[in-house]
């Protein structure tokens, strides 16, 4: 048996990415069981972890909800034999392989989609927010960092990030809050950052705000396709699935992987 664990149990990402799994599972002969947590939380996720060794998976397939709070928990699993493979999030532990989008390009890409439509909007000032995850989340962390690096040199002023903790509800909060600052742009680290952050947009009413975001869901398609966001960055959460599986076979099988870090690609989606 192999664990599949995600940061959570409800985003439509983890969801395909289980999606993956299980196809890859079945064309293998292998049995995935989805054991995430239902919401963002380190002590759940390790939980998640000891249940599964506790359970007899040979082999876990991990998001890391942060770099350092599982890595005990996972080192315990390995010495007790078990293969780890990481999705979408590393955590500090050495691992098979890892399937994960190159984050930092892609958060850059973001920012110029950003840019370039501020630009030919006639807006070259301004202030944009940033809702992230959290300060732990490695694949978060670095979409912003390539996202701030967009603006470099340009006159667009970058204000603190603040954290929604992947959640709709509060992200939005975080964006009408930035609404009532003036802010012409929004930038979400995530899917809940990204829900929120163009349910704001659309509830304040306001044009000219543009939002850009992560990851692909019915909700965030409806507000690129009702103008509220203009473009988010979609990942391909079932080819991490399928690959973390097909990795997991390969290493059980004795195969050395050598911790190799795959590139798992990224889409532009607009209206």
């Amino acid at each position: 048996m192999v664990a599949l664990i995600t940061m959570d149990s409800i985003d439509q990402h983890w969801v395909t990415l289980n999606e993956g799994a299980q196809k890859a599972a079945k064309e293998l002969g292998v049995t995935v069981q989805f054991m995430a947590p239902n919401t963002k939380d380190d002590a759940q996720q390790i939980e998640c972890v000891n249940n599964a060794v506790s359970a007899g998976a040979k082999a876990i397939i991990v998001a890391a909800t942060g770099p350092d709070a599982i890595s005990s928990a996972l080192k315990e699993a390995q010495s007790s034999g078990v293969k780890i493979v990481y999705v979408d999030s590393p955590a500090n532990v050495e691992a098979e392989a890892t399937f994960s989008t190159d984050n930092k390009a892609a958060g850059k890409a973001a920012g110029g989609e950003m840019l370039k439509a501020l630009k030919d909007a006639g807006v070259t000032s301004g202030s944009i927010g940033i809702i992230n995850v959290s300060v732990a989340t490695d694949s978060c962390v670095m979409r912003e960092e390539g996202f701030r690096s967009a603006f470099e040199g340009s006159g667009f002023t970058l204000l603190e990030t603040q954290y929604g903790e992947g959640d709709a509800a509060k992200s939005q909060s975080i964006a009408e809050n930035y609404i009532t600052q003036g802010v012409v742009g929004i930038f979400g680290c995530n899917e809940g950052s990204t829900t929120g952050a163009g349910n704001a947009i659309k509830a304040s009413g306001k044009d000219g705000i543009i939002g850009v975001g992560f990851d692909k869901s019915d909700a965030i398609l409806g507000l690129i396709d009702d103008g509220y966001l203009l473009c988010i960055m979609a990942q391909n959460p079932d080819v991490m699935g399928s690959k973390g599986v097909e990795a997991c076979v390969k290493a059980l099988e004795g195969e050395a992987l050598g911790g190799a870090v795959t590139d798992t690609g990224v889409s532009v989606l607009k209206k």
